[in-house]
């Protein structure tokens, strides 16, 4: 496994030997940056495709959500509209929920 840097100005992750001589995203000098533990380094690299997983999973489900608006437009009738409707509420909250657990990922420094 490579080894983590991040820049303590920024929260910028790297990989790398060592840290670059500057931050890519605040220019941030080589001092910045604090290895990540080997732990901690795991975990980061365990998330991601986790990450990605609810990255998919929010843009199907707004897929769907503007699939379904445009289903109950059509209105065809109360069966078809209520299947709409509970598809759409379905999937607001699903997509609500992968958004958040992305947020506590972040928050945890697993990004």
């Amino acid at each position: 496994m490579k080894k983590l840097w991040k820049c303590s100005v920024c929260g910028f992750t790297m990989e790398g030997e060592e840290a670059p001589e500057t931050c890519p995203k605040c220019g941030a000098p080589h001092e910045k940056f604090e290895a990540l533990s080997e732990e901690t380094a795991k975990k980061v690299y365990d998330s991601y495709v986790t990450n990605d997983i609810h990255m998919e999973l929010v843009t199907l489900t707004e897929k769907i959500i503007n699939l379904s608006k445009k289903g109950a437009e059509i209105n065809l009738d109360p069966a078809c509209l209520a299947i709409f409707e509970k598809a759409e509420a379905a999937c607001y909250v699903l997509k609500e929920m992968s958004k958040a657990e992305i947020a506590g990922h972040i928050a945890k420094g697993k990004w």
